[in-house]
């Protein structure tokens, strides 16, 4: 049973019903997640309502349970069902999960704003920070929601989207400045081979699913240009201290940066060839252009959406990040990426510390 709310008489959200919005790899696999958790709060959870953008992919999870396009070979559960109306999607739902491309989450939020039950818990999915307001996306929720930092909660780390639904075992973070809110969620997705721990950490959980993205770009134009595995090792070891640094100085915590959401995320982007960005890292490095490799891709590659908010945000905080501005002068077109070696590792001779 619903209660009317202050906030335009909207009804409280159904802490049965979750709403993902995004019908992607990542958001289809969250679904099934959702919809297969062992936990006694998951199983609570008996409807699932995905937001598709296009009508065949909703038609096919609701006629076939699956999402060939993303997940092919993959069984979603009954309790997930898709629609193409983002509105009906949110209505009513106790959490939402937000599921899209990092440039799409400010207009996706306002087109559903006054549908979303005014108690709802809005989780984050995304790895990427808004271009032109240089915002992580708890901050792009904020703004457009009037979110209480209570009602958002961030997920993120080692999370290939085709392994998880594959069941093959997986960990992951889930941060929110609320400890209560971080462990409903949490609650909700626990199952037999996904398995959530709870931080408190915002900014690093947020940064080190952000930031990984373009140091896998860097390592995938490692593979293109056919280097071996000390240059890959490097730049990802370097890669973690530089988003290390960045984390810090926005507020967040260096421990968070060696757990899964940071370290964790940053292997298993930077080493699978499911990673979509070390993938079009790959194809820059054989000689593609920025778009070439956008267009021989079916999904969104958020390091290069992402570099150039990076790279504003460190000069701005004063933090030296020589591989993400590397990345950034590739996907602008103002450095050849076989000009690029020298420019990934490219600060001067210092001892090596923690944050170094």
């Amino acid at each position: 049973m619903t209660h009317a709310s202050p906030q335009g008489l909207r009804p409280a959200g159904d802490p049965a019903v979750v709403a993902v919005l995004g019908a992607g790899s990542w958001g289809t696999a969250f679904a099934r997640v959702l919809g297969t958790s062992t936990s006694p709060e998951g199983a609570r959870a008996r409807e699932v309502v995905v937001w598709s953008r296009r009508a065949e992919v909703a038609e096919a999870v609701n006629r076939d349970h699956a999402n060939p396009e993303y997940l092919p070979g993959i069984e979603l559960p009954a309790c997930v069902r898709a629609v193409t109306d983002a509105r009906e999607a949110v209505s009513g739902a106790g959490v939402v999960v937000v599921a899209v491309p990092a440039q799409s989450v400010r207009a996706t939020l306002e087109s559903v704003a006054d549908a979303i039950a005014p108690d709802a818990v809005v989780v984050s999915l995304v790895k990427g920070l808004e271009r032109g307001t240089d915002a992580r996306p708890s901050q792009v929720c904020a703004d457009v929601l009037g979110l209480a930092a209570d009602r958002f909660a961030v997920v993120s780390g080692p999370n290939l989207a085709l392994e998880i639904a594959r069941g093959e075992p997986t960990a992951t973070v889930v941060a929110s400045t609320s400890a209560a809110t971080a462990e409903r969620v949490a609650a909700l997705t626990a199952g037999r081979t996904f398995r959530p721990y709870t931080n408190t950490d915002v900014v690093g959980v947020e940064i080190g699913g952000i930031v990984k993205n373009v140091i896998a770009l860097a390592v995938g134009i490692c593979d293109g240009q056919g280097l071996g595995d000390n240059s890959k090792a490097s730049i990802i070891t370097r890669g973690l201290a530089e988003t290390t640094r960045l984390a810090v100085r926005l507020g967040g915590d260096a421990g968070t940066l060696a757990g899964l959401a940071g370290l964790g995320d940053l292997v298993a982007t930077c080493a699978s060839p499911l990673s979509r960005n070390r993938s079009a890292g790959r194809l820059l490095g054989t000689g593609m252009g920025v778009d070439e490799a956008v267009a021989a891709m079916n999904q969104t590659a958020e390091g290069l959406k992402s570099v150039s908010a990076i790279v504003h945000v460190a000069r701005a905080h004063g933090v030296e990040m020589p591989i993400s501005e590397a990345m950034d002068r590739v996907v602008a077109g103002s450095v050849d990426v076989h000009h690029l070696a020298g420019l990934l590792l490219g600060r001067d001779l210092k001892s090596e510390g923690r944050t170094a």
